[in-house]
């Protein structure tokens, strides 16, 4: 992937999806923060087969009041963005532990740090 709009999570899939999926992503916000989750660093991970789509998510923590709404806003938005064939997994991961480094310097601005 040559893009300069990388995000800051490994993606293994066709090239032509490479973009709508980031797009998709970057429209779910984490409602706690009022922020994409790919600027809070909470996609830790995109892999598109010929027939699955699969998203690896966090939470900023164990007691995260809107992880329901998060991982259902990915899947409305995945299943814009993929052909209708395609199955969704979005996964809610744990490990490795989501710290501040992983979010973008846009957030951390957005912050103030």
């Amino acid at each position: 992937m040559t893009s300069p709009d990388k995000p800051p999570y490994p993606f293994t899939g066709p090239d032509d999806l490479y973009a709508p999926i980031l797009h998709g992503l970057r429209r779910v916000v984490d409602p706690e923060v009022a922020m994409s989750i790919v600027d809070v660093g909470l996609v830790y991970g995109v892999d598109v087969t010929s027939d699955r789509l699969r998203v690896r998510l966090t939470m900023t923590s164990a007691a995260c009041p809107v992880v329901d709404v998060i991982m259902d806003d990915v899947g409305r938005e995945m299943d814009k963005v993929v052909p209708a064939e395609t199955a969704i997994d979005v996964e809610l991961v744990w490990e490795p532990p989501w710290t501040t480094d992983l979010m973008s310097a846009r957030a951390k601005a957005f912050m103030g740090w």
